[in-house]
């Protein structure tokens, strides 16, 4: 082989080269890696959110034992949170429905009826101080407090996430890449029911 011959096909080979390379540049510029990974951290936090409410359902039992000591009407009132509770709970929302606003609007309602359940069943619990003293309610109590507290931080976990993957989805030159995988806009958390989202002040009721 001529030297021409071989410094032709170095330099073929270098041209494809830089070309693969000028093309994976190309395809990060243009948000082919960042979408997918921007979607998947906001699918985690979503799967954060569902956690917590989760786990305040979880202690709607523990208010019912609770309220057994209470008077009829605190128990109707326990039984609408019930109620709530098992509406909550079967509405279910998987990563591939966070694009759907009337699924996203259908959970918050059913999670902001339950919020006004559990805060209106706390708020009658304040007319028996016998029911207060109790070590059980006490802890119940904290226990609520800290799980609205940990839902109002993982919505606004969620939404920032949200916010940055729609941000990449809808800018230029990272959108090229979005149309390319076909990736929708997430949808971010609003609570159907005003304050449901934020922490209950329980200051002064234990």
């Amino acid at each position: 082989m001529s030297a021409s011959n071989t410094s032709r096909g170095l330099v073929s080979r270098l041209g494809r080269f830089a070309l693969v390379t000028l093309a994976a540049m190309s395809l990060t510029a243009c948000g082919f890696n960042s979408v997918p990974t921007k979607q998947e951290a906001a699918k985690a936090k979503w799967a954060d959110v569902e956690a917590a409410f989760q786990e305040r359902a979880n202690l709607v039992p523990n208010l019912a034992a609770v309220a057994k000591g209470a008077a009829e009407q605190e128990k109707e009132i326990l039984t609408g949170v019930i109620e709530a509770r098992a509406k909550a709970t079967s509405i279910q929302i998987t990563g591939d429905d966070l694009n759907d606003p009337a699924k996203m609007e259908q959970f918050a309602a059913a999670q902001g009826q339950l919020s006004q359940g559990l805060g209106r069943l706390m708020a009658s619990f304040e007319a028996y101080p016998d029911l207060k003293s109790i070590t059980n309610y006490q802890m119940l109590q904290s226990q609520l407090e800290g799980q609205e507290n940990r839902i109002r931080i993982s919505i606004r976990d969620y939404n920032a996430a949200v916010q940055d993957y729609n941000t990449e989805v809808r800018t230029f030159p990272t959108m090229i890449g979005a149309r390319l995988r076909g990736a929708e806009t997430l949808v971010p958390y609003k609570a159907v029911t005003p304050g449901a989202e934020v922490a209950p002040s329980l200051e002064g009721k234990m």
